[in-house]
């Protein structure tokens, strides 16, 4: 008779508990240890059954058999998934030497002369960053490491404290909590922007306080889940009259002249945006580089890890452009004008 199926992240059914002093090594088997690898690393059943090519039961009865040999609680469930256990970090840690191990196999029998990364790492991101920094670093140790399967998941957001569902993570801010290894990465400047035909219809701001005559484009204020990106921080008083979560939708809304964006540098002047008061407003934010501490020794994670700090070093002029960039930019200052649509009761009016 056949044991009921589970939802697919309902887990490993439970199980009773084994001495750990009668542990078996004989019982344990290598391809149970690459599955429990596969949930630390996405977080989900679903996703790990996908990455392995097997289906979610199988995960499920893989991880079950193992914590059934180890006597010991190897994953929790969470909020954002499933998550190791202190004990399922430390076995996963050790296990990775299994992964290394087969891939090494599959080397020496391809006739490689160096050794190749196989494997899966995720890397989470913000939008903006991930697509313009880590996109190209993973595509440069993608090419020298063909074997190795990259996932950027893209989502302007807060590092949670129970990490799951990535190896490194990028963030902007600087998290706190212990299961985590950070180092800052860089600062990157946001500006105030907007397009040739915005400001020829309705002039330049000559002062931080124009903007109240200027409808601005930023995130959505009430799913913002950074605090270093308030508005309210930076431009006290300001609300934005075109909202998005994502940060593209914000570019383009900008070039589209549907106000004044508050954008990444490195962003803007890729879109040809004019810069605006560039001596009063500035803003500078830095961004954490964040490494499971199970992963900070895998030689895949090392590796991409590595790639990122290089894209960033060489392309440090785009995050943090010098004055002289900016000022080339700059729109002069024009007498503002009422932007159509805008006029009533708190919306922007005209400067007199």
């Amino acid at each position: 008779m056949q044991p009921p199926a589970h939802h697919p992240d309902e887990g490993p059914a439970p199980r009773p508990q084994v001495d750990r002093r009668t542990v078996d090594p004989r019982k344990l088997r290598a391809d149970d240890l690459r599955h429990l690898l596969a949930v630390a690393r996405t977080g989900r059943l679903v996703a790990a059954a996908d990455a392995l090519g097997v289906d979610h039961t199988t995960v499920s009865r893989r991880i079950a058999a193992l914590e059934k040999a180890l006597g010991l609680r190897l994953i929790e469930r969470g909020t954002d998934g499933w998550a190791l256990t202190d004990a399922g970090k430390a076995v996963s840690e050790n296990a990775r030497a299994v992964e290394d191990a087969l891939a090494r196999v599959v080397d020496a029998v391809s006739g490689r002369d160096e050794p190749s990364l196989h494997g899966t790492v995720r890397v989470s991101a913000p939008d903006g960053f991930g697509t313009v920094f880590a996109t190209p670093a993973l595509a440069r140790v993608r090419r020298h490491h063909p074997g190795l399967q990259a996932e950027l998941i893209t989502a302007t957001r807060q590092l949670t404290l129970h990490p799951s569902g990535f190896d490194l993570a990028l963030a902007i801010g600087r998290p706190t909590g212990n299961r985590l290894v950070t180092e800052h990465l860089t600062d990157y400047v946001l500006g105030l922007y907007a397009a040739d035909d915005y400001l020829a219809r309705y002039g330049a701001p000559r002062t931080p306080d124009d903007l109240r005559d200027h409808p601005l484009i930023f995130y959505i204020e009430s799913m913002l889940q950074v605090g270093d990106l308030e508005i309210e921080r930076h431009l006290p008083g300001s609300t934005p009259a075109f909202s998005s979560t994502n940060v593209f939708a914000q570019l383009e809304a900008t070039r589209l002249g549907a106000g004044i964006g508050v954008l990444p540098a490195f962003l803007a002047h890729r879109a040809q945006l004019r810069r605006l008061l560039a001596d009063q407003v500035t803003i500078r934010l830095p961004i954490t580089l964040a490494v499971r501490r199970e992963a900070v020794t895998h030689p895949a994670v090392r590796v991409v890890r590595e790639a990122l700090r290089q894209e960033v070093a060489d392309r440090r002029a785009e995050l943090l452009p010098d004055r002289g960039a900016a000022a080339a930019t700059e729109a002069p200052p024009a007498r503002a004008r009422r932007p159509a649509g805008t006029d009533g009761p708190g919306l922007p009016g005209a400067v007199s």
